[in-house]
């Protein structure tokens, strides 16, 4: 399978990478475009894949193409192919961009459109993914495939992308975010930053994987650890009072608010 990527920033990178160490493809059939020329040259030498000089270059003799590139780009990227992703599986990772938009300057193209995140960088990325009519059940099985390579990949409708966006596509940043208030917290107790910011990761990452080999509800396992009147019961009391919980969950609406705002 012989695959181009239009793009060669870090998210393409990532997805790249992965296929090539999860044996979806070989490094050979890997093609990279990008307008930079140190940027697709430097990825393809990662991966033992070959710099194109043009998109059209990179897309010819591909069976999919990563279109891995920022949202204002897209129309150029694409219309910079020419005829050549006609009867081809683009997969894209642009957020904002409808498949019907996709569609209109890909025309003949068969189009699946993905929201990864950032993790996928040390393969434990969040991917969902949507494809329309155009889409067989087979590009949608090889999209999984692709997208699994750096994670999880799950297959949803493309209404439900946005909040997919506000919530997974987004939510590293808010994870970092507690991570970083969790060491400030530690510092402000007496700790060394180093020591709090290590034990505040670590933290996040054992919570985490707690919850996904045991498969409870974060509810259930958060009460395991709060005992009546203990020091989490404390620290939980400052977190409800000051409307942390609601002030998540509206964080994801409002990206997923956005997302759509893009979209249009």
């Amino acid at each position: 399978m012989k695959i181009a990527s239009i793009g060669a920033g870090r998210m393409a990178g990532a997805l790249i990478r992965g296929l090539v160490e999860a044996g979806v493809c070989a490094s050979s059939e890997i093609a990279v475009a990008d307008p930079v020329q140190a940027a697709r040259e430097q990825l393809a030498a990662a991966v033992g894949g070959r710099p194109a000089s043009t998109n059209a270059d990179a897309v010819a003799d591909a069976d999919v193409v990563l279109l891995c590139v920022k949202p204002n780009d897209v129309a150029a990227a694409l219309t910079a192919c020419g005829g050549a992703l006609s009867g081809k599986l683009l997969l894209s990772i642009v957020t904002g961009w409808s498949i019907a938009a996709l569609k209109q300057h890909a025309p003949g193209a068969r189009v699946i459109r993905a929201m990864p995140n950032t993790p996928a960088q040390v393969s434990a990325g969040a991917t969902a993914y949507a494809g329309d009519d155009s889409a067989s059940e087979g590009d949608l099985a090889l999209a999984g495939n692709i997208l699994g390579a750096v994670g999880v990949a799950i297959a949803v409708s493309e209404k439900q992308l946005d909040a997919v966006t506000g919530l997974s596509g987004s939510g590293p940043a808010y994870i970092f975010l507690v991570m970083e208030a969790l060491s400030d917290g530690g510092v402000a107790a007496g700790l060394p930053r180093q020591l709090a910011t290590q034990l505040a990761t670590q933290t996040v990452l054992g919570a985490a994987k707690l919850a996904i080999e045991t498969g409870e509800h974060p509810a259930l396992l958060r009460e395991a650890v709060t005992s009546p009147g203990g020091t989490t019961a404390a620290g939980l009391g400052v977190i409800e009072a000051s409307a942390v919980r609601s002030a998540f969950a509206e964080a994801v609406l409002a990206a997923a608010a956005r997302a759509e705002e893009l979209g249009k």
